[in-house]
Parts: C-alpha cells; structure tokens; sequence
C-alpha cells in the first residue's frame, strides 16, 4: 500500500538564520570583485595612512569618478573592510587593514587570493559545462586573473617561510645549498619560489618547469627583473618530462594535486634524483577525512579544488584528481609508488603542508 510522507515541520526562525546567512553569502561573493577592483584602481593603498578621506578626496587621489568611488567605499564599509566615520564622512584603513591589503611583503597579504577567487568565478560557467560532461578545463584555459591571482596569493607565504623554516626543516638540504646545489623547481608557475630561493642560495643553480608557457615567460622576465637569470633557467615542459638528472633537490608547490598523473610525475622525481636527493612538497594544508576539512581553509580550498584543481587533473592523462584537499596519507600513497621509501612532514602553516620524501 502507498504511504503518503509526513510533511516536515520548518523552524522558521532557523529558515530566516539561513536566508540571513545567504544575503552575507551574496555579499561577500560581490566583495570579492569590489576587493580586486580596489586592488587594481589602487583605492586601498591611497587610502593606507591617510586617517581618512573623503569620497572626493579618494577619487581625485586615484584618478576615478567620485560616483563609483563612494558606493564602493559604501560598500567596504558596510563589510567591515573600512572604516567609516559618520562625524567627518571620511573612510580609513586600520592599521590592520592596511597591511592585509596593501603589504604586498605580508604573509597576510589578501588581494591574491580574491584575483585567484574572482578568476574562477569568472570561469566557472565553463566549470558548470564540464561537470555535466565529466570532461577537464586545463589550467592554461582560464582566465588571466587566475594565474596572476594565484601567484600573488601564494608569493607572500613562500616570501615568510621557505628559505626560514621550511628549507631548514629538510634534512641537509640547507647545507647542500649553500656549498652548490642543483634544484629543479617543477610547476613553478611565475617562478616565484625558483627565483626566491635563486635568491638566497646564490651558488646553487635552478631550473624551474611548467607546462603553461604564458608562465614560463613571465617567469623568465621575472628572472631578469630579480638578478637571478644568470642561475636560473626556465623550460614549459609536463612534471613528467622535466629535463636533467642528478638534482639534489627537487620541489613542488602547490602543483601535486593538480596533476593528471601526480605517481607518473613522482616516478620522474626518483628518476632524476641523485642517491642521496630531496623532494620537497608543498601541498595545501588539510586533514585526511572530511570532517577535518570542515572549516574556513578547507572551505575555500574545496571551492578551488572543484574549480580549478579537479578540473586541471580531469583534463590530463590518468586524471587522478587528487584534489587540493587530499591529506597527508593520499599524498604519502602517490609519494611510496613513484619508489619512494622515505615520506614525513617536515613543516606546516594555517595553509600548507610540507613533505619531504626520500629515495
């Protein structure tokens, strides 16, 4: 006999704390442009130390139009990312603030991160196609704001830890690079870690890798621009192809998971190793189960991962698609079958992991 179902009782006062939490979802998703386009109309940094301006002021400052200058300051105001006083009419930075976003040496620096976001929103009508089809988006098909966007949100992480903690955490590795080391840096993007750390180990030479050679090139005026060229080199090649052998230490940040054949790729790691080399991953930061990931870093990390991380895997050979929030034990399990028999973690911030594996 049919059963008819119950109808289910519907709070409503936890029904309008949902819809509440959806209009600050909305707002936020529309911050997120107003934040880049502060960014690139230099609003923020005119703003930074000022003690406040008016609309007027501001616009004249930066060369905008008052109109659009005082709805977006509105608008920064209400989100709590200005301040407003109603006495004076004038909108300022805290102290706070403005090191979050116009400190581009910060590690808290934010504009990268909401450029990256914005990209892929922009995107992710192409995103919304291949997940019906169950077909990739290679990494090289998106927008620029997702590759400058990307590297300006990472560079200021590299900037306060690489050469100061996570280097230092890898067995040796330190040592071997102030005598001379050979280093290849695959999918290095921009190249900002291969020229960072170009920098500080300047008897050491680098060859940085990506298979996006709008990247390579820019990594290559970079080079240029930094003083590193003379001991860096650059190639647009696949993780699995790389050129050279013999490296005494080759890194990967923020790529792994992002590969088609992450085991394909770990295989030509250990291939090109020297006996005693290093591999050093640097992953996003994530637990081994969901229920780990269920905060703040894992939610934007799952938002990326869905449109930029999967899809990039899905669109390449084998299409593993780790995800950006695969956890240590699927990044231990690629690390052990590309023939490696030593794998810990070394180091860790708020928003990366790092490994260190061993032939």
């Amino acid at each position: 006999m049919a059963t008819i179902d119950e109808p289910v009782a519907v709070d409503g006062d936890k029904l309008m704390e949902f819809v509440f939490r959806a209009v600050d979802e909305v707002g936020a998703t529309l911050n997120a442009a107003l934040v880049v386009m502060g960014d690139k109309l230099g609003l923020y940094r005119a703003l930074a130390g000022t003690g406040g301006l008016s609309p007027e002021e501001l616009a004249e400052r930066t060369g905008t139009a008052e109109r659009y200058v005082r709805e977006w300051l509105n608008a920064q105001a209400a989100g709590g990312y200005v301040q407003y006083d109603p006495d004076s009419g004038s909108y300022s930075l805290a102290p706070e603030q403005a090191v979050a976003l116009t400190d581009s040496q910060s590690p808290a620096y934010l504009p990268g991160f909401f450029q990256i976001a914005v990209g892929s929103v922009i995107d992710s009508p192409k995103i919304l196609e291949a997940a019906r089809s169950g077909d990739g988006f290679g990494w090289h098909a998106h927008v620029h704001d997702v590759h400058e966007g990307c590297e300006r949100f990472f560079r200021p992480g590299y900037n306060a830890h690489l050469i100061s903690e996570w280097l230092p955490a890898l067995d040796g590795v330190v040592e071997k690079l102030e005598r001379g080391a050979r280093v290849a840096d695959v999918g290095c993007g921009h190249g900002a870690s291969t020229i960072l750390m170009a920098q500080a180990f300047p008897s050491s030479t680098f060859v940085g890798s990506d298979y996006h050679e709008g990247s390579i090139d820019t990594a290559l005026t970079r080079a240029q621009e930094a003083g590193t060229a003379d001991r860096t080199r650059f190639e647009a090649t696949p993780a699995a192809a790389y050129g050279g052998t013999g490296y005494d230490l080759v890194t990967m940040f923020d790529c792994l998971h992002d590969m088609g054949d992450p085991v394909g790729a770990a295989r030509h790691v250990r291939s090109t190793l020297a006996p005693d080399g290093t591999w050093m991953i640097v992953e996003p930061n994530a637990g081994d189960r969901v229920e780990d990931n269920l905060n703040p870093v894992g939610r934007a990390y799952y938002g990326f991962s869905t449109l930029l991380c999967t899809p990039a895997s899905l669109s390449q050979e084998v299409g593993l698609a780790l995800g950006a929030q695969a956890g240590e034990a699927r990044i231990r399990d690629v690390v052990t079958a590309g023939g490696f028999t030593r794998f810990r973690r070394a180091a860790e911030t708020p928003f990366n992991l790092v490994f260190e594996a061993r032939p």
